[in-house]
């Protein structure tokens, strides 16, 4: 049992060069990149509470799990452990599965499922088998993990066909070439080592992390922007950046222009 815990006990193995800068941690800078996750998911929690208010404070539990994988993800290349890697790719599944049950386009229910609880259950329910399930083959988890965030984008794409507003298109359009460059990053140290040890370039997956906490921030934005014009229509969401909405770069979050206590009730 000892052996799960042990260090370089996992069969995965990124590019980085292993205790280059530190005895005590495997994968220096694949470690400390995913403390990022620390820094960018106390913002959302912040900027996210007035739509969470107004929708449901479970919303918040996207960005709690947020915190576990960034904790998972520093400990499992901190060691390499079988242990560290199973926790960084399960607190990844139960990120989506919240995303899921909270945020999937009611319209888009199979037709056996009439209400959000009763496909929340559901979704829960298979979360649960694909937990248990993954200790058979661990090394297919995150072929897995992408597959659930191409049917992520799928949806997104049916949701976003009628859409004409500028700033939520741009945001589409970021959160894509977000998703798009951080699963060319981890692609490229999972298959192309070689090539960056050759030039002395090992940190494509260190990368992967700021570029995939990012691109959460910005489709997570989008989907609740999306719900909020769904669920809360009454709330006239709107979208802007923090800290600056002038500038280029930024956080997204939503603003609710009327709230259930400010609308009038006839």
């Amino acid at each position: 049992m000892a052996g799960v815990f042990a260090y370089e006990s996992s069969e995965i193995d990124w590019c980085e060069d292993n205790y280059k800068h530190s005895e005590h941690v495997v994968e220096y800078f694949n470690t400390m990149s995913s403390f990022v996750f620390f820094f960018i998911s106390p913002v959302m929690l912040y900027l996210l509470h007035p739509y969470a208010k107004e929708r449901s404070l479970s919303i918040h539990m996207v960005w709690i799990m947020m915190l576990f994988v960034g904790l998972f993800s520093a400990y499992f290349h901190m060691t390499l452990s079988f242990v560290g890697q199973m926790l960084d790719e399960l607190s990844i599944l139960w990120v989506l599965a919240v995303g899921y049950a909270i945020w999937f386009p009611r319209r888009l229910f199979p037709s056996f499922i009439k209400d959000r609880s009763t496909f929340s259950r559901l979704v829960m329910l298979i979360t649960v088998i694909t937990t248990v399930s993954s200790f058979v083959k661990p090394t297919a988890n995150a072929y897995a993990l992408n597959c659930f965030g191409l049917h992520l984008l799928y949806t997104l794409a049916i949701e976003m066909r009628c859409c004409t507003d500028p700033k939520v298109l741009r945001l589409a359009k970021m959160s894509v070439a977000l998703w798009v460059l951080a699963i060319a990053c981890w692609i490229g140290d999972r298959f192309g080592c070689s090539f960056w040890q050759k030039i002395n370039f090992c940190y494509l997956h260190s990368i992967w992390h700021i570029l995939i906490v990012m691109a959460v921030a910005y489709g997570s934005t989008l989907i609740a922007y999306l719900d909020a014009n769904y669920e809360i229509p009454y709330s006239l969401p709107g979208l802007q950046y923090w800290p600056c909405d002038k500038w280029a770069v930024g956080l997204p979050h939503i603003v609710l222009k009327s709230t259930s206590k400010t609308r009038k009730r006839c």
